[in-house]
């Protein structure tokens, strides 16, 4: 019994750290191409985090929306 209610409340934990992930994702602030360009950087896809990001400048690593 003790076995089942622990694996229940953990797989509830992990569901919902699971749920939470995309919203922390939505929530980082980024900044648009045109913006990274005018700071002096680049656009590039980054492969390592699967997401495009400011390469240089005055936003050098920030996310790009």
């Amino acid at each position: 019994m003790r076995t089942r209610l622990l694996s229940f409340i953990t797989t509830m934990v992990l569901a919902a750290l699971g749920a939470l992930v995309p919203v922390a994702q939505a929530a980082a602030p980024g900044i648009d191409k045109p913006t990274c360009t005018a700071g002096g950087g680049t656009v590039q896809y980054d492969p390592g985090s699967g997401r495009w990001i400011c390469a240089g400048g005055s936003y050098d690593g920030e996310s790009i929306n």
